[in-house]
């Protein structure tokens, strides 16, 4: 009878594994016969997706991300799973997740409706809100204040979106630049090219503390969008996604992941091996509580 359930045991877990393999989707097949999976990474998105001194991608979206490349490799039966790097941009993140040139795109990218219809998003890693990056000697604190103004945002990301929209709501005069990324954008206010910089404020703060002279800028105003950021991957491929939203909830209730929050957002991080000391916000604690990919946006 023991050796009659063992065997049935075992058989079990094979018919479970072979069914695991014969439901993989594209992204997951090609990585199990390819034996690698290709993580799209950010060049300034601080501390989400970074590059440190040595030009290696550091940040707590990466780190997310490869606890997630592991979970697909337990539930592959890989041995091995060698990670390859993929650089992106606010331009050209969506089209590398939708087109298959990377299959997990770890930054600090919004999951809203418009994007949904192209990738698909796992649960949120943050919830941030668009502000406003300024010079330390500018009075100006709300979007009204910079009438007649130069504003800039960074090409691709829904801070710029929603900037174009709320000044067109408001019939502002306000000039709207687009910068190629996040770094040309704090330039052009540190230089006065631009007014303001408007994106997430853990981004701008990010920025700020890393850049050479973090006393020249500040962030000011109150929040002008909620954005739920999240690890973003291809909508075709549900098993994988089954994968990353399964691991994703184990970070979450193994605290895992709070860990990992404290790490780069209170801790001393690259390259200036200081805090950024941002406690984790009301909207993320509450989220996690519940942790799903169902975003009001």
């Amino acid at each position: 009878m023991k050796r009659f359930r063992l065997a049935t045991h075992v058989a079990a877990i094979v018919v479970l594994s072979l069914t695991s393999l014969a439901q993989a989707g594209p992204v997951l097949e090609r990585i199990r016969t390819s034996g690698q999976i290709v993580i799209g990474h950010r060049d300034t998105s601080v501390p989400f997706s970074y590059l440190d001194a040595s030009k290696q991608p550091v940040g707590y979206a990466m780190e997310l991300c490869y606890r997630i490349a592991a979970a697909v490799q337990r539930n592959l039966g890989l041995k091995t799973l060698n990670i390859a790097y993929k650089p992106v941009t606010s331009a050209d993140r969506i089209a590398a997740i939708a087109e298959g040139k990377a299959d997990l795109e770890c930054g600090s990218t919004t999951n809203n409706a418009e994007r949904r219809e192209k990738v698909a998003f796992t649960i949120p890693h943050y919830i941030a809100g668009s502000r406003i990056a300024v010079r330390s000697d500018m009075t100006e604190t709300s979007l009204d204040q910079f009438e007649g103004r130069k504003l800039v945002s960074t090409k691709g990301t829904t801070s710029l979106k929603n900037l174009q929209a709320q000044v067109q709501a408001r019939s502002l005069k306000v000039q709207i630049l687009e910068a190629a990324d996040h770094a040309q954008a704090l330039e052009m206010v540190r230089s006065r090219a631009a007014d303001g910089f408007v994106m997430d404020d853990v981004l701008l703060y990010g920025l700020i503390a890393s850049s050479a002279r973090p006393d020249q800028l500040k962030v000011v105003g109150k929040f002008l969008t909620i954005e739920p950021l999240a690890i973003m991957l291809s909508k075709s491929d549900p098993a994988l996604k089954r994968i990353v939203d399964d691991e994703m909830r184990r970070l979450i209730f193994s605290r895992e992941a709070h860990a990992l929050y404290e790490r780069w957002f209170n801790q001393p991080i690259p390259p200036k091996n200081a805090p950024l000391n941002i406690p984790m916000n009301y909207l993320l604690r509450d989220f996690w509580k519940y942790p799903s990919d169902f975003v009001p946006t």
